[in-house]
């Protein structure tokens, strides 16, 4: 695609030309995958598929906006999809009407990171032979029922019709494997792990098989947990996923749409323990999936979010920046509608608390290691939470595996909460996070 970007461009004014628009946008995507699955030594799914979604966006002479998606990139296609984007215009909002980024035309240096990708037959046979160490590696475990590698090429395009023409393409591959047990008198046990790297060859499936392994031995021997207040520690996987429920607090369209915790107020005030900070930072260098550019062709950057504390900016599109006085962050996603959404998260330590935590000396706390059922359990504009959880009670080094147990809080409560920050960051699939402790948080034993 990145040839094709000035003959889109080229083929795309001539089409408006022809039609009489004078303004319009196009933002595409294209993604490449491979990925199989196997069970019991043999590939149970091999999946290849192209996919691709362009939207093109027109305004008339009355400046109301129509949109379309295409997913022809030829001529008569795009001509197509522009004078169905025309004609929708004329039944368009009146009121706030998205418009170019002001950003869309600043410099910005193409990114093109794309690696070549391995075989079927490569990933077939790396798979089955992870699966085997995995189910060798104890005899509690009978099976690795969802497992999966993949590779991916993705390609990113915007341009319109004051002369903005970005591109950009990368790659990257993935790994996840999750085991399930079976022992006489017990319950089934099961954990996992994922991993993420720009392509194949960097891919750390030994890490991954090691991480799958340890963590569902540690869960083989469980006991029930007493009902109570308790100081939890958060892995950086649940604790960003935690954030994550809760993206609404600092989304601008969110607040605009009265969808919020926060008001447009709320900028400049303490949410959160001081000994908290976080941005979110596209270009992250530990973000395989990094992005220069939004869906509306500004550039993407590293936006702190919050400060020691406190509340210091909202994500933005161009039309929720221009609403709230404010500049686009690089956040907008275009569809029928524009939304916007984080990219990857970056947590760190904000002020030097007056307490050093560690697991090796904590006695009676509880490690959530992973959230589930947030689908279900996040009520994400009372700011309320109800979630099972695999995790262990910690004392003083030892983990025992916890059976069956719930944690339930209020998200602004927990971040004010919040009693220690490690200083040693993870690396996870959603951002860079460190161990995040939090004290006094309900957790309801089976």
């Amino acid at each position: 695609m990145v040839q094709t970007i000035d003959s889109l461009t080229t083929s795309a004014q001539e089409s408006a030309e022809k039609l009489g628009i004078q303004k319009f946008d196009i933002y595409g995507s294209a993604v490449e995958e491979t990925s199989v699955k196997v069970d019991s030594g043999e590939p149970d799914q091999v999946k290849a598929s192209q996919r691709s979604s362009i939207s093109v966006r027109v305004w008339n002479e009355e400046n109301r906006m129509g949109i379309t998606s295409t997913t022809e990139l030829d001529p008569e296609g795009l001509e197509l999809a522009l004078k169905t984007a025309y004609e929708a215009s004329f039944f368009g909002m009146k009121e706030h009407v998205p418009d170019f980024s002001p950003e869309a035309t600043a410099p910005l240096e193409s990114q093109v990171d794309k690696v070549p990708q391995a075989s079927v037959a490569t990933l077939i046979e790396k798979l089955v032979d992870v699966e085997k160490q995995l189910l060798d590696s104890h005899e509690a475990i009978a099976g690795v029922p969802y497992n999966g590698l993949a590779q991916r090429d993705i390609e990113r395009f915007y341009l319109n019709s004051d002369g903005a023409a970005r591109y950009e393409g990368g790659s990257y591959a993935s790994i996840y494997l999750y085991t399930k047990t079976e022992q006489e008198g017990k319950k089934p046990r099961s954990a996992g792990s994922v991993k993420f790297s720009p392509g194949f060859e960097k891919l750390d499936i030994e890490g991954c098989l090691k991480e799958a392994t340890e963590k569902t031995i540690s869960h083989l021997n469980y006991q029930k947990v007493k009902s109570g207040k308790y100081l939890v520690v958060f892995s950086p996987v649940a604790f960003l996923s935690l954030l994550d429920s809760f993206t609404n607090i600092f989304n601008a369209q969110n607040i605009l749409d009265r969808q919020s915790l926060s008001t447009p107020e709320s900028l400049g005030t303490p949410i959160a323990s001081p000994l908290l900070s976080f941005s979110d930072d596209a270009l992250h260098p530990e973000n395989i999936a990094k992005t220069t550019f939004d869906g509306e062709g500004t550039p993407t950057r590293r936006v702190p979010i919050i400060t020691e504390g406190v509340l210091t900016n909202f994500l933005h599109s161009a039309g929720t920046a221009k609403r709230l006085n404010a500049q686009p962050t690089g956040h907008a996603n275009i569809g029928a509608k524009v939304t916007v959404g984080p990219h990857y998260y970056h947590v760190f330590p904000g002020q030097k608390g007056d307490r050093t935590l560690s697991l090796d000396s904590a006695e009676n706390v509880i490690f959530i290691d992973e959230l589930n059922a947030l689908h279900a359990g996040v009520q994400s504009l009372q700011g309320s939470f109800s979630l099972p959880f695999d995790g262990w009670l910690v004392n003083k080094g030892e983990k025992i595996s916890i059976d069956s147990a719930t944690v339930a809080g209020d998200i602004l409560e927990v971040l004010k909460s919040i009693v220690y920050v490690e200083p040693e960051p993870e690396i996870t699939p959603d951002g860079v996070c460190p161990r995040i402790w939090i004290e006094g948080l309900s957790i309801t034993g089976e």
